[in-house]
């Protein structure tokens, strides 16, 4: 990412040891009223049985177009974890982040896609994503997904080895120039791209299609980043293969590390078809692999641009420590950090107020689009992670500490 510094800011004062039980800096941005209103919502996304029950009912009300379904929504979980419906909404949050010296990466919450119309209408509204970015001294990069700009069935097929229809010949062409559209205007713009991962039935051509944009738009700078998700027990060794031939092909590798978001579904699917699970065995492992890549990417920080984008303590923690240990700029546009908006803030603003590269991942979108996007934070971030009960637990404290 390329974080844009305040003209006005003043020389870093010494980084001191990051604590990350500190509520008064991680909850500053917030009201009184903000933080009751977010601790009562929290509460109540941390009962499984409330949230299964409210994503099923939610996807109802999609289907039906219940008329008090989206002022239900708003009221609630929209706001926490959305910037807005649209990008001209998202700059109250833009701007408020980045008073709190906490950047913004933009995702227009739009996937599944398969008409003409639907698709070329992402496409359009990631250009004018980037053009926004670009005005905004805060906005280093936005967010795509793949699977917004051609039918999975196409992506499928191509994993599969299936000989393609000339229909689906002329999808693939189309996807190719409509990424390379986007990915085109971002290195104009002097933005970056992170393109989202998906499924694993799906994710060999996404991986071939994000290549082919490095290879020609990250040879300067870079524009456009892979997302790498290490629950997979191949994708440590797959990061390491391809800054090798990043190395090789005269492009430099950006590199989005993330934990993963389809464990279940991706275990699932490979009992039933009796294929080995791409998903570590255990939590463990998966953390191992994960801190491993981070190692990885700093000390190959020149070469590879790259965020940790992990809602994990400990992660964000050891990348900060390694960026001091090796004496690098803590604001060295190739080093960054991000977590989702309305969440770990104990993570965001701590590691934010210590002068390192800390972004908000801020989805957007009318509200039937980003509804997948909220059941899933709701269904991720119950007790089974553990998460909702770990941010509950820092908002109580800063209640307590402020005496209201």
């Amino acid at each position: 990412m390329e974080p844009r510094i305040k003209e006005s800011d003043p020389e870093p004062e010494p980084r001191q040891k990051i604590d990350l039980t500190n509520t008064e800096i991680a909850f500053s941005h917030k009201s009184n009223s903000e933080l009751k209103s977010t601790a009562r919502l929290f509460k109540l996304m941390n009962r499984p049985w409330l949230v299964k029950l409210g994503s099923s009912l939610s996807l109802f009300a999609v289907k039906l177009r219940l008329p008090f379904f989206e002022s239900i929504v708003k009221s609630t979980v929209f706001y926490q974890f959305c910037g807005g419906e649209n990008l001209l909404d998202c700059q109250t949050a833009i701007d408020k982040l980045y008073k709190y010296d906490t950047l913004t990466i933009l995702d227009y919450g739009a996937e599944g896609k398969t008409s003409e119309e639907e698709i070329e209408g992402v496409v359009e509204e990631s250009i004018k994503a980037l053009e926004l970015a670009a005005s905004n001294n805060s906005v280093p990069v936005i967010s795509c997904k793949i699977t917004a700009f051609a039918d999975n069935d196409l992506l499928i097929n191509i994993q599969n080895g299936k000989v393609l229809s000339e229909s689906e010949k002329q999808a693939m062409n189309k996807l190719y120039e409509r990424l390379s559209s986007i990915c085109g205007r971002a290195s104009e713009l002097g933005v970056g791209v992170f393109i989202d991962a998906e499924e694993s039935w799906l994710q060999e051509p996404i991986d071939d299609l994000v290549v082919k944009m490095m290879e020609k738009y990250n040879k300067e700078r870079v524009a456009v980043y892979n997302t790498y998700q290490l629950y997979r027990h191949d994708k440590l060794e797959q990061l390491k293969k391809d800054h090798q031939a990043a190395i090789a092909g005269g492009y430099m590798l950006g590199a989005k590390l993330v934990r993963g978001a389809y464990m279940e579904k991706e275990r699932e699917r490979a009992q039933v078809m009796g294929y080995p699970s791409p998903i570590q065995q255990d939590k463990e492992a998966t953390d191992r692999d994960f801190n491993l890549a981070v190692e990885y990417v700093v000390q190959h920080y020149e070469s590879i641009a790259s965020c940790c984008a992990s809602h994990n303590a400990g992660s964000n923690l050891k990348q900060a420590e390694l960026i001091e240990k090796m004496g690098i700029d803590p604001r060295h546009p190739h080093l960054n950090f991000c977590q989702l908006y309305g969440m770990s803030d104990f993570i965001t603003y701590n590691i934010s107020s210590q002068g390192y590269n800390v972004a908000k991942y801020v989805p957007y979108g009318p509200v039937k689009e980003v509804i997948p996007y909220l059941i899933r934070r709701a269904q991720e971030n119950t007790s089974v992670t553990g998460e909702m009960s770990r941010e509950l637990n820092f908002i109580l404290k800063e209640i307590k500490r402020r005496g209201i």
